[in-house]
C-alpha cells in the first residue's frame, strides 16, 4: 500500500513538469528551437495584417487549369506507380530533367549524382547530418538563412558569420576567417552561401568574386555547400553562373523547385561530387525511405508538357512588379532607414535609425497590423571582422515583398513607418535610454547595428 502511495506521489510529482520526458530527450534537442518566423506565422496569417515577413511564393500565375490536367492525366495514366514507393534517390527521367534545369546557370553534371529531396530543406540537413559532429565549424555569411541556421543548431555545429556587403560575401573577411579557424586547430566542415538574391539580405555575390570564394575555400581545404533556390529570379539579367559551375568537385549544389513551380510539392535536390552523393543517398533513405513518387512525377511532367521556361519569366515579373511596389513605398516614407535593393529574389534588407531594436519593435509592429522578421533570426554565432563581436541584427530586419499585392505592400509599408516613427519620437522624448518598445521608466535595449549590408 505503501508503494502504491509513493509512487501516486512520484507520477503526480512528475505530471506537475511541463514535459515528463525531459530528461529522456538526446543532448542535440538542446538547440531546437521555433525560429521566428515560424513563431509570426499565427499573427501575420490574420487577414487585416499586412505580412512582411513570410518568404510564401505568389502562386497567382501559376495556371491551375493546367497543373490540374496534368495531375489528372498522370492519376489516369500512371496512378498506381505514381502512388507508389519509389527510388530512394529520385525518379531517373526527373533526375535528367534536373540537368536541363541547372544549364541555364551553367551546371553540367550527370543524373547519378542528383539526390532528388523533400524539398531543398531536406538536402541542407541531410548535408549537415553526413558532415557535422557536435562542435564542428561551418562559416556562414552574416546575416544567413534562417532555415538553415535551425539546422545548424540541431546538429549542435558552431556557426562563424562572415560579413558581406552590396556585391555579397567578402572574400577577404573569408580568408581572414578561415586562417584563424585553422590557427585555432579548428576544422570547417564547410562554408554556406546563398550566393543569389540572399536570403535575407537581397544582395548578390558579384561574379568577380564568385572564383576568389572558390579559390579560397579551395586553398583551406573548405568544402562549399550552394544553396541556390532564387537563382532563376533575377529581374534585369539572366542567371549567373553558378559556383557549381565553377568548381564541381569543390561544391554541393542545392536547388528547389519551391520558387519557381510550388512550394507545396516539396520538390528539391542536391548534386554533389559523387562520394558525397553516395552518403546523401543512405541518409535520405534513413530518413524517409524515398521522396514522394507523386510529387516528383508531377513536376517530371510539367517540365515535359508546360513550358515552364516562360512560367519563370512570368513569377520574375510578378516579383519585379512588388520590389518596385516595396522600393518605391520605402524611398517614400521611410527616408531615415536604408535598405538593400535587390536584383532578383523575395527579400529587401533594412537598416532602422540608429538605436530602434527591431526585435523589441515588433508588438507594437504587430499591434499596428503589420509583421516583418527581425534580423535577429539571421545570426546563430560569432561575426568575424565586425567592429563589435555582439553583432546580432536588432537594427535591422528583412521585408518580403512576394507574396502581398502591391498596394498591400505599400499600406504595409505605411504602417512600419508609423510604428517606426512613433520609437524616434519616443526616443526624442525620453533619451537614448528609453525602452525601443516605448514604455517610460523601463531600462531600454540598445539597437546594435548588424554588419550586414549597407547600401547608403
Amino acid at each position: 500500500m505503501q508503494h502504491d502511495i509513493n509512487h501516486a506521489a512520484g507520477n503526480h510529482a512528475a505530471g506537475n513538469r511541463l514535459d515528463q520526458w525531459a530528461d529522456h530527450y538526446a543532448a542535440r534537442t538542446a538547440g531546437m528551437s521555433a525560429s521566428e518566423i515560424r513563431a509570426l506565422f499565427s499573427v501575420a496569417s490574420r487577414p487585416e495584417v499586412v505580412s512582411l515577413a513570410g518568404g510564401m511564393p505568389n502562386l497567382a500565375a501559376l495556371p491551375m487549369d493546367a497543373v490540374g490536367h496534368l495531375a489528372a492525366d498522370l492519376l489516369g495514366d500512371h496512378g498506381t506507380t505514381a502512388l507508389q514507393y519509389g527510388s530512394g534517390q529520385g525518379d531517373p527521367l526527373l533526375r535528367e530533367a534536373i540537368l536541363d534545369v541547372m544549364e541555364l546557370e551553367q551546371i553540367s553534371g550527370h543524373a547519378d549524382d542528383v539526390v532528388v529531396t523533400t524539398g531543398s530543406q531536406q538536402a541542407l540537413d541531410l548535408v549537415t547530418r553526413i558532415f557535422i559532429d557536435p562542435g564542428d565549424v561551418i562559416v556562414a555569411e552574416a546575416p544567413s538563412y534562417v532555415g538553415a541556421l535551425g539546422v545548424f543548431k540541431a546538429y549542435q555545429a558552431d556557426v562563424v558569420h562572415v560579413p558581406m556587403d552590396a556585391d555579397g560575401l567578402v572574400p577577404e573577411l573569408l580568408d581572414a576567417t578561415l586562417g584563424r579557424l585553422a590557427g585555432e586547430g579548428r576544422k570547417v566542415k564547410f562554408l554556406y552561401t546563398v550566393p543569389n538574391f540572399h536570403n535575407p539580405a537581397g544582395v548578390t555575390l558579384s561574379p568577380e568574386r564568385r572564383p576568389q570564394v572558390l579559390q579560397i575555400a579551395r586553398r583551406h581545404g573548405v568544402l562549399v555547400l550552394e544553396d541556390n533556390p532564387y537563382g532563376l529570379l533575377g529581374f534585369d539579367s539572366g542567371p549567373l553562373p553558378a559556383l557549381r559551375s565553377l568548381d564541381p568537385e569543390q561544391v554541393v549544389y542545392l536547388g528547389s523547385f519551391s520558387k519557381t513551380f510550388a512550394p507545396g510539392l516539396r520538390v528539391g535536390w542536391a548534386l554533389a561530387p559523387h562520394a558525397v552523393r553516395d552518403k546523401l543517398v543512405l541518409a535520405s533513405e534513413s530518413a524517409i525511405l524515398c521522396p514522394s513518387a507523386f510529387s516528383q512525377a508531377l513536376v517530371r511532367r510539367y517540365l515535359e508538357q508546360h513550358d515552364w521556361r516562360h512560367q519563370i519569366k512570368l513569377y520574375r515579373e510578378l516579383y519585379r512588379e512588388r520590389r518596385d511596389a516595396m522600393l518605391a513605398a520605402l524611398e517614400d516614407l521611410m527616408p531615415r532607414s536604408s535598405w538593400t535593393v535587390p536584383d532578383g529574389g523575395f527579400y529587401v534588407w533594412l537598416q532602422l535609425p540608429e538605436g530602434l531594436d527591431a526585435k523589441a519593435m515588433l508588438p507594437r509592429a504587430v499591434t499596428e497590423r503589420v509583421a516583418y522578421v527581425p534580423g535577429t533570426a539571421f545570426y546563430a554565432g560569432r561575426t568575424d571582422g565586425a567592429d563589435d563581436a555582439t553583432h546580432d541584427g536588432r537594427s535591422h530586419m528583412r521585408l518580403s515583398y512576394c507574396y502581398p499585392e502591391p498596394e498591400r505592400i505599400r499600406e504595409g509599408v505605411r504602417r512600419l513607418a508609423a510604428v517606426v516613427d512613433g520609437e524616434l519620437t519616443v526616443r526624442g522624448t525620453f533619451g537614448a535610454d528609453a525602452t525601443t518598445g516605448g514604455i517610460p521608466g523601463v531600462p531600454g535595449r540598445q539597437g546594435v547595428e548588424s554588419p550586414g549590408p549597407d547600401l547608403q
